[in-house]
């Protein structure tokens, strides 16, 4: 500070002689201060300001680094294998099944059975089915066939109305298959999959995990994220991509997902890959609109590859029970389902839903899933099935 100054710019006003006094003790003070900070320090404050500025530089500089302290060797560059291959066992379809058989409405069943047997037995089976998720329809034609290959006395041997629910049951969860619905090598290459469902029914990890088991199979694979609609879709197929190890498409931010459809495609015909599965947006199917665009995804997919696609693939949650059917029913009205995968029947004790789908769609259940490996998403096989869930009344 200016004390020179501060004299004069007081002497100037004779009147302000309180000021004045004031003024001086204040320059009195801040230079003694001052003086004695430099003597003390060899340095001007301004000095010792940069000079604490440069040693934290050099000291952030001069620390070891967490790499410095522990060295890491040197990584060997090797080709990464994903970590879903190859497929191994999985749990089994019994122990995937065990809700619905204790639970479910096999277990409700044979709750009657390990009773002693009572006279209404007959309306008490019919109670329990009609009540079940295999839908009013299945379970009225359940009961039908019974009373007609069993007679009134015929009702009250277990054994006997157990064994004859199994047969009835296996030949509904036929109903409509195609035994030789799987991609094989006379299939049109590349065979294209239409993969659609209502969003959470676990529609792009199915996509996602039958990737891996196609590819587990020595077939090239390419994924098309056309399901621009949910927020990280692509993302999400996009892991399932990379860990699988097969080939990848998505589209632009905010692209028409038919146009991202028309564009994989192309790119799995140039790539000359065996399957390409179309993820597409998840479809409310109480919204015309959005039931509407999934259609024109479909049919620009025709236009990209002549024929296709050659399957439509509908991905249902076992977990809504019915309402899994009455999904079933509108998309297969609207854009024509060939197969159907089931979700989620691990944790649910509705399992029945499969045998309603079974008889009312005439559609084949293609595969099921029973746990959250990639190994759990399985070939539906009808025997099984049926084996599991009706092993004996015991």
């Amino acid at each position: 500070m200016n004390v020179k100054l501060l004299w004069n710019l007081a002497a100037t006003d004779s009147s302000n002689d309180s000021l004045f006094i004031i003024l001086l003790v204040v320059a009195v003070l801040v230079g003694a201060g001052a003086v004695l900070w430099s003597k003390k320090r060899g340095k001007r404050p301004t000095d010792l300001r940069e000079d604490a500025e440069k040693a934290l530089d050099e000291e952030e500089s001069e620390a070891p680094s967490p790499a410095a302290k522990e060295p890491t060797p040197p990584v060997v560059a090797t080709k990464q294998q994903p970590d879903v291959l190859p497929l191994a066992e999985g749990k089994s379809i019994r122990e995937g099944l065990e809700k619905t058989r204790s639970q479910g409405f096999v277990g409700r069943l044979r709750g009657l059975f390990l009773k002693e047997l009572e006279e209404d037995l007959e309306e008490r089976i019919e109670e329990v089915l009609l009540t079940s998720d295999i839908g009013i329809r299945t379970a009225q034609k359940l009961m039908t066939t019974l009373k007609e290959t069993l007679g009134k006395k015929d009702l009250t041997d277990r054994d006997l109305v157990w064994a004859q629910l199994r047969t009835h049951v296996a030949k509904l969860v036929l109903a409509g298959r195609n035994p030789d619905d799987a991609v094989e090598t006379e299939h049109p290459t590349p065979f294209v999959i239409a993969v659609v469902g209502v969003n959470g029914t676990g529609k792009t990890t199915t996509v996602g995990k039958l990737a891996a088991r196609y590819k587990a199979e020595g077939k090239s694979v390419m994924l098309v994220a056309a399901d621009t609609f949910r927020a990280a879709a692509s993302e999400q197929l996009e892991i399932w991509a990379k860990r699988a190890d097969v080939s990848f498409h998505r589209g632009e931010v905010e692209q028409d997902p038919a146009s991202v459809a028309f564009d994989g495609i192309k790119k799995g015909l140039e790539e000359r890959v065996d399957i390409i599965m179309v993820d597409t947006a998840g479809r409310l199917h109480t919204k015309k609109n959005l039931l509407e665009e999934l259609k024109k995804i479909v049919k620009v997919i025709g236009k990209a590859c002549p024929g296709a696609p050659h399957e439509t693939l509908l991905v249902l949650d076992s977990t809504t029970g019915q309402n899994a059917i009455q999904q079933a029913e509108i998309f297969h009205g609207e854009v024509g389902v060939d197969a159907i995968v089931l979700t989620k029947l691990d944790g649910t004790a509705k399992g029945g839903v499969v045998i309603g789908i079974c008889d009312m769609m005439q559609i084949p259940v293609k595969y099921i899933g029973i746990g959250e490996a990639v190994e759990d998403l399985r070939p539906f096989h009808p025997d099984d099935f049926v084996d599991a869930l009706f092993g004996n009344a015991d």
